[in-house]
């Protein structure tokens, strides 16, 4: 039997046993300014209440701030250098193919719900889209008993075997919703709270999708009603005695002209004219299965380049670019944001604020893209909320604080 009252050692962090039932939520997306605003116009009053009785604080996502990388990072407590996940995309040099980075067998390290689960204790995960599910769930029994993890997008699908429960559709009251949808996310916490009240899990986390915030600015009417529907769900879980902890895998930031056409600058081209057609590979690590509201544009890039090329020298000249903030080489990008070399390319592009990195633009689909561009990846989208629904202690005043910190606050500090 497991000694509840000696932490866990979890890839180098300590985690105590929750006292009661923890909650993290990922709001994919969610710049701090969506709260904000949500809770000016009236809308939020549990996130209000949490604001001035609780925990509200800023933190830092991973780089590249995109979903798949930053939910490996919440979920392991550590940086891509670590779990290996550093985007939702990236280039397997070793077999010459162009790979999602989805499948567990490319974790280079256990979660905080493995050991969990491994000493004992009950998880409950639900994600928005199936593409997250396995690593999320990486190590987990479903034969035991304790432990459910599906997806809104295949909820009528699932098996006890696969998933730890049958048909999880059937415990809500709504359809499968589209992947393009702000419900996808409603499913979620309309099943975790179900879930909450039904089975009482030790850790659960939910995990939505950003669809709302790639099309809604913070304060439009949209995401006002998308963050008053989390909030009310939110309050629920809080009713049931849940430490419920608040964070996102990334912010959002517009990525268009003032005309509302998208502004990119395409690498591909400019690598053309520096090194000859076709020399450098540049690869979009935000590609993933469902790119229509984004055409695969957003702040970040990399690029393999052939051999015996001045990579310093052809980062000065990329940096001399209008539109791009920083580029790198290899070992001073991942040394600076925490990523394995050996998933990178020779050189990181990051663009600036408000301007948007692509590939080519034969290599993008638009014709999804019904508003202005808004996306992330870099820099300007790295600020996201850290919110606990209780008052925390034992933390340092210049703490720079990151989104993978949240399990740590959420099971250590709560006073």
């Amino acid at each position: 039997m497991t000694d509840r009252n000696i932490p866990l050692m979890i890839n180098g962090r300590n985690y105590a046993w929750p006292k009661n039932p923890v909650v993290v939520v990922c709001i994919d997306g969610s710049e701090p300014a969506y709260i904000e605003e949500a809770i000016k116009a009236g809308r939020m009053p549990f996130a209000e209440s949490i604001v001035k009785n609780g925990t509200d604080l800023r933190a830092h996502c991973v780089i590249p701030a995109f979903t798949n990388p930053n939910n490996m990072s919440i979920i392991t407590g550590q940086p891509p250098a670590v779990h290996g996940i550093c985007g939702n995309f990236f280039y397997d040099t070793e077999n010459d193919a162009e790979v999602m980075m989805n499948d567990p067998r490319l974790m280079r390290t256990g979660t905080i719900f493995q050991s969990f689960f491994e000493a004992g204790a009950k998880i409950t995960i639900i994600t928005a889209k199936d593409k997250l599910r396995k690593m999320l769930g990486h190590g987990l029994d479903y034969s035991s008993g304790r432990a459910i993890c599906f997806s809104s997008e295949c909820a009528d699908q699932t098996t006890a075997a696969e998933h730890g429960i049958d048909n999880a559709q059937s415990i809500v009251n709504r359809p499968i919703p589209s992947v393009y949808s702000a419900e996808l996310s409603e499913f979620i916490f309309d099943a975790g709270v179900k879930l909450m009240e039904r089975n009482k899990p030790d850790l659960m986390y939910l995990s939505t999708t950003d669809y709302i915030q790639h099309k809604h600015a913070p304060g439009s009417p949209v995401a006002n009603d998308f963050y008053a529907m989390m909030d009310s769900y939110w309050a629920q879980l809080d009713a049931m005695g849940a430490t419920v902890a608040l964070t996102a895998d990334h912010g959002m930031a517009d990525m268009h002209n003032k005309e509302g056409d998208p502004d990119v600058v395409y690498l591909q081209p400019i690598m053309d004219d520096m090194l000859g057609a076709g020399a450098a590979r540049v690869i979009l690590p935000i590609t993933d299965p469902y790119v229509v509201h984004h055409g695969a544009l957003g702040g970040y890039a990399t690029a393999y380049l052939p051999d015996g090329s001045d990579i310093e020298k052809i980062c000065d000249d990329l940096e001399a670019i209008d539109g791009i903030e920083v580029a790198l080489t290899n070992a001073d990008a991942c040394s600076r944001y925490q990523l394995p070399n050996d998933r990178v390319g020779d050189i990181v592009v990051i663009s600036t604020a408000n301007k948007a990195v692509g590939s080519q633009p034969d290599k993008h689909d638009l014709s999804g893209l019904t508003d202005p561009l808004r996306s992330h990846g870099g820099l300007s989208t790295q600020t996201v909320p850290l919110m606990v629904n209780r008052t925390v202690a034992r933390l340092s005043a210049d703490q720079q604080l990151r989104n993978f910190d949240i399990f740590s606050v959420a099971l250590n500090n709560v006073a």
